[in-house]
């Protein structure tokens, strides 16, 4: 049965590290609950409703997260070629006219009717699993032309490049930031990696420059006082919130950014909502929390049995954890504003079932490999 082929029946142990990474997520998620909750109140009608929308989709994260969590992944390595060609597919769809939804000028969205998927979240599935598979079967010729370069890099730029079409500028810098890791560590050239990175990194900023939205969106974040009236108001309203909420906060609901003077409260900048109404050390405890999240399972990957299920769990780790990093460098005016969810915090649905996804494929490797250490690295 395909059940008993793709489906596997228990798992070797359940490290303490497992543990750890459960009891993080749920600290993070149920924060985000909390805060949503709060931030939603004075932005909506019935803010119950939009609580209600999020915890389905929590529901529906954690039975897909789950079952990527007893899936095995060796076997289902023959249906990654599918995976990749359903991933690249949705993405070309989106793009269609009148097949993807737009929204403030991005077409990023399918509607499914009850709810509304962003196609990038399974572009990004797709390309850490093609990108594993990948690396890992050739991974005796990527000092090759064609091995290493020519094909890696073609898998990455039609992915990067889809969903740099949509357009969304933030998700393709991800991917593409994830992917050029994954290839270092695999041992790519840096005579291929360091060129295509430089080439890619200067059309990503002629691409700005020829887009007056987002380069004032870069000019705004260079000053953002002077600009605080228009392209640097939504980062100088989520500074302030900060300011106000200082060490201890204003409390709960006492919150006055997320009445309707800071836009996206409840979703890109729901960072400075927390800033606002818990204060500085619940803030840092967000930042620690994810740190201890990228320790933890750095620490374990040197368990891996082979590149595949290395790489997999890299790449899985690293979306959450520069995906977390770019959300909060932007709110706190560190980095341009760019629109980016954080993970397992922010409102909606799509990026919190990937969250969920990346988990399970987390707790799915390390809960099957050995407690020895492989020797060096000649069985990767």
């Amino acid at each position: 049965m395909l059940k008993d082929f793709f489906w596997r029946k228990s798992f070797t142990r359940f490290p303490a590290s497992g543990i750890i990474i459960i009891l993080i997520v749920t600290i993070l998620t149920l924060l985000g609950i909390i805060i949503l909750f709060s931030a939603s109140q004075a932005m909506h009608s019935n803010p119950v409703a939009l609580l209600k929308k999020q915890i389905l989709w929590l529901v529906l994260g954690i039975i897909i997260g789950f079952f990527v969590f007893r899936l095995d992944l060796e076997r289902i390595r023959s249906l990654i070629p599918i995976i990749t060609g359903a991933a690249l597919l949705l993405l070309a769809l989106v793009l269609i006219p009148g097949i993807g939804v737009k929204v403030n000028g991005a077409q990023r969205w399918l509607d499914l009717g009850l709810m509304r998927l962003q196609v990038s979240e399974i572009g990004k599935i797709g390309l850490l699993f093609c990108l594993a598979h990948y690396l890992a079967m050739h991974r005796r010729s990527l000092d090759a032309w064609k091995e290493g370069f020519m094909y890696p890099f073609s898998l990455l730029g039609i992915f990067v490049g889809l969903i740099f079409l949509e357009p969304d500028y933030g998700t393709a810098f991800l991917c593409g930031l994830v992917g050029g890791v994954l290839f270092f560590v695999s041992g790519i050239k840096l005579r291929y990696l360091l060129p295509s990175a430089g080439l890619a990194l200067l059309l990503f900023c002629i691409a700005i420059v020829l887009n007056p939205e987002r380069l004032s969106r870069i000019t705004s974040f260079l000053d953002v006082e002077s600009n605080r009236s228009d392209s640097g108001y939504q980062l100088w309203q989520g500074i302030i919130a900060f300011g106000v909420g200082g060490i201890e906060g204003v409390g709960l609901g006492s919150g006055q950014q997320q009445m309707s003077f800071l836009p996206e409260a409840h979703t890109d900048f729901i960072f400075s909502i927390i800033g606002e109404e818990l204060g500085l050390f619940f803030s840092m405890g967000v930042a620690l929390l994810f740190l201890a999240l990228l320790i933890l399972v750095l620490f374990q990957l040197k368990y891996a049995p082979n590149l595949y299920q290395y790489l997999l769990v890299l790449g899985s780790l690293l979306m959450i954890e520069f995906q977390a990093l770019i959300n909060m460098g932007v709110v706190t005016g560190c980095l341009p504003t760019k629109g980016m969810s954080l993970p397992f915090i922010s409102y909606g649905g799509s990026n919190l079932v990937l969250m969920f996804i990346l988990i399970g494929v987390i707790l799915n490797c390390l809960c099957h490999w050995s407690k020895v250490p492989l020797k060096e690295a000649r069985e990767l």
